[in-house]
């Protein structure tokens, strides 16, 4: 059985085609403002994961070093990750800093 626009159109009512958005444009800010925090601050925890155990492993507390090395990497491949998901957020803003209104 397919379905057509048409059908689909129609078993929209008229106050959903009309309605507001739920989330306003502040609530919207707030929520992007949030998760980008959380993703700074969840590098922040494993870059100082690999510090410590990096240090530990210099001081002779941890023999295992295929766990600090596993953790220097996951905290290098994370940098790397927030550094180019920046550059892009940075492109993008640049792209609708240039757009004419």
């Amino acid at each position: 059985m397919t379905i057509s626009i048409n059908d689909v159109s129609q078993a929209l009512n008229a106050n959903q085609l009309n309605s507001k958005p739920s989330v306003t444009p502040g609530e919207a800010q707030a929520s992007f403002a949030d998760s980008l925090k959380g993703a700074i601050g969840n590098l922040n925890t494993i870059q100082m994961e690999s510090d410590s155990k990096t240090e530990g492993l210099a001081n002779g507390n941890i023999d295992d070093l295929h766990d600090v090395m596993i953790t220097a990497q996951k905290a290098s491949i994370t940098l790397e990750t927030t550094v180019q998901v920046q550059k892009k957020v940075i492109d993008a803003y640049n792209e609708i800093m240039r757009m004419q209104v």
